[in-house]
Formats: structure tokens, C-alpha cells, sequence
């Protein structure tokens, strides 16, 4: 600050553009973590949508019955599951298929997040029955194409 006359009269021009630049560097270091905090928390709304499907092909499994097809799990959802899901579908072995849109990123906006039953070995189900031990979210093997990073931590394959 500058001093005449034993009074304050404002900033320096220097002062002013060093505060200046010290916000622009931290915004330019801060501005893309939150941009992928952000998806990642839209992401888990899209994870939400399993759970109607994860119930469902487990309790099929648990039961002893085999799969009843690809389409037939009882869970799917044609259209405007909710904001961000616009589809849920299965496949033969309890696939679960979550289809995204909404995002208003197109990173994310028209891909696909999985959801795999599998077995104590953990080789996908085959839809012959057995018991499902734990299930593998994310896996580009069975079709998620949404970019890792993007994901939430418990859906990384």
C-alpha cells in the first residue's frame, strides 16, 4: 500500500496484479479436479440404477434358477430411467448394461457402464444358475466404455 501523508490511499498496480495472478494459478490448478469431482458424483446417481437389476439376478441365482434370457430379468428399463440413465438392459448371464445421458458432457454422455455377476472363481455367471460371490463394475471386458477416471472408486473394474 502506498503512504502519503500518513494515510493508506489504495493498492499498487504490482500489488493488485500479483493477487490477481496468484487467483488465476490456483484456479487453473483447482478447476479441473472439481470438474471431475463433479462427474464422478453425477456418475453415482447412474450407479443407483443397479441396484433395482443387482437385486434381481441375485436373488434369481440364490433361488437355483437359471437365467430366463437376455431382456427378462424383470428390471429393465426402456427409456428415462432417471436424469443421467437412460436405459437399463441385461444380457444372458445377468450383464447389467447402464446406458448414460444427461451429463452435458459428452465424455460421458452416450456410454455405457456395466455391472457383472460373478461366481467364487470369479468367471462371469453363464446363466446355468450358482451362487453370485461378488459382481465387477467398470471392466471394459464387459462393456463399460465410459473413461476410468470418471468413475467412482467401488466401479473400477
Amino acid at each position: 500500500m502506498r503512504k502519503t501523508n500518513g494515510r493508506q490511499t489504495g493498492f499498487t498496480i504490482i500489488e493488485v496484479m500479483l493477487v490477481t495472478m496468484i487467483v488465476g494459478v490456483l484456479a487453473a490448478l483447482v478447476l479441473p479436479s472439481i470438474r471431475a469431482n463433479t462427474v464422478r458424483v453425477k456418475m453415482s446417481e447412474a450407479l443407483f440404477a443397479f441396484g433395482t437389476c443387482r437385486a434381481a439376478v441375485t436373488e434369481i441365482y440364490l433361488a437355483g434358477g437359471e437365467s430366463p434370457g437376455p431382456g427378462n430379468w424383470g428390471c429393465e428399463i426402456a427409456r428415462d430411467a432417471s436424469v443421467y440413465v437412460d436405459s437399463v438392459t441385461t444380457e444372458e448371464g445377468g450383464n447389467i448394461k447402464v446406458s448414460l445421458r444427461g451429463f452435458k458432457d459428452l465424455r460421458i454422455d452416450f456410454h455405457d457402464l456395466t455391472l457383472m455377476p460373478l461366481d467364487g472363481t470369479g468367471t462371469p455367471m453363464d446363466g446355468a444358475g450358482g451362487i453370485v460371490r461378488r459382481w465387477r463394475c467398470g471392466a471394459a471386458a464387459d462393456g463399460t466404455n465410459v473413461p476410468p477416471q470418471y468413475l467412482p472408486g467401488t466401479c473400477r473394474g
